[in-house]
């Protein structure tokens, strides 16, 4: 296998400097939905730059190619230094149609996102961490990544490290990846066009001032 492969947790492994990686995915009603992913790292050494350079992980060509599929949409791609504190920085907007649709790209190959019926009325979510190795001299501890999802309903069960409201965050070290993690959530959809309380209310004042006013009307 061709290192070249941008696998948003394999990446981290060849690199020596410390390297963030940030996702985060908004998930709409019907299993479409958005994501956001933003990694960048600090050019410590040499090797570094090497690594940058001959894989490509900040060229905007191959990540562009990377996270590509015929099922999604890739909105942008922008690669920039930041020369305040000598890191490198890479940001990826993608719209797809269905969160299933993102294994198609070869950057989520071995992500395994997956969106299936649970029980009554029902939804599980569930993404795959693949492990990466921590060989190259660095130390994992050094690494974060971090996974932010905000689901279209009421969460009933999950394994996130924080939640609010339907944001749910799972944050972790590299070194605490080891064979690989699941992410997943069990929640209860939002009703698709569900009608607004407000909406009753004011039927039903409408509904009594015609009463009165007929009323009044018969009377007179």
């Amino acid at each position: 296998m061709r290192i070249k492969i941008i696998i948003p947790v394999l990446l981290l492994s060849l690199l020596s400097g410390c390297l963030n990686y940030y996702q985060e995915t908004t998930l709409k009603t019907d299993g479409s939905g958005e994501m956001f992913i933003h990694y960048w790292m600090k050019l410590a050494t040499s090797q570094d730059s090497m690594v940058v350079s001959r894989f490509g992980i900040f060229n905007p060509d191959s990540i562009r190619s990377e996270f590509t599929s015929k099922y999604n949409t890739i909105e942008n791609v922008e690669v920039y230094p930041d020369g305040n504190d000598s890191t490198i920085h890479a940001k990826v907007e993608i719209v797809f149609p269905n969160i299933d649709s993102l294994n198609n790209a070869r950057a989520f190959r071995d992500v395994n996102f997956s969106l299936k019926d649970g029980a009554s009325g029902q939804k599980v979510f569930s993404q795959f961490i693949p492990p990466a190795a921590t060989g190259f001299g660095f130390d994992a501890e050094l690494f974060d990544i971090t996974y932010i999802y905000y689901l279209p309903g009421d969460i009933i069960t999950h394994n996130a490290h924080e939640k609010s409201s339907n944001k749910l965050t799972w944050k972790y070290k590299l070194s605490e990846i080891g064979m690989g993690k699941t992410i997943t959530a069990t929640y209860r959809p939002f009703k698709l066009k569900e009608t607004p309380v407000w909406i009753y209310i004011l039927a039903l004042v409408v509904i009594i001032v015609v009463v009165i006013f007929l009323f009044k009307k018969n009377r007179s």
